[in-house]
């Protein structure tokens, strides 16, 4: 599990600078230049996702169970999935009543999908995946809202509700796709398993 707890650290830790120590991102940014910090920061990130996955999939070799979830769990996981796949759209595209009222719909969506992992899988690789997850997503979403108070971030505008019925559809489509075939694909495990 070594290797998956440094995955975890490497990606939570690029992924906090910004809002925990602007001042390194810019001196980065000065010293560098913003498309190498930036390129710099995607290889860190993507050596951090690979590290996690790799990690994660020893793990299920020799990891253990810290819990057992009822069955009725992975049934509420599976709801829960769905409203996380709407809340994903949603933050990429303009704003409509759920992204304007949910402010940063990606960073909700991350907390859905972290929290329905964590009703629905007891491996404790699971759980310290999940939790930091979680945890990340919480703290950003703290930090994100500092940000705003000083006025260093905006919170998206309503635009029109079109943008929710698209998000809907979309966010259907996603969770479909993951349930059907994706999530089985990607991870080895079939969420209707």
């Amino acid at each position: 599990m070594a290797l998956l707890i440094a995955g975890i650290v490497l990606f939570i830790a690029t992924h906090l600078v910004r809002p925990l120590a602007p001042g390194l991102r810019a001196a980065g940014i000065q010293h560098l230049g913003k498309p190498v910090w930036m390129g710099i920061h995607g290889l860190v990130s993507l050596l951090s996702l690979a590290m996690m996955a790799l990690g994660f999939a020893e793990a299920r070799l020799t990891g253990g169970m810290l819990y057992n979830p009822p069955v009725a769990m992975r049934h509420i996981a599976l709801t829960l999935m769905l409203i996380s796949s709407i809340c994903l759209v949603a933050g990429f595209l303009p704003a409509g009543h759920i992204r304007a009222r949910l402010k940063f719909p990606v960073l909700v969506a991350i907390k859905i999908w972290a929290l329905a992992h964590l009703l629905a899988n007891g491996e404790s690789y699971s759980v310290v995946l999940f939790g930091a997850i979680l945890a990340w997503a919480v703290i950003l979403r703290i930090s994100l809202k500092k940000r705003i108070a000083r006025g260093e971030a905006v919170l998206p505008q309503f635009v029109s509700v079109r943008y929710d019925l698209v998000a809907v559809v979309l966010g259907l489509v996603l969770y479909g796709a993951i349930v059907w075939k994706l999530h089985e694909w990607l991870i080895g495990v079939s969420p209707l398993a």
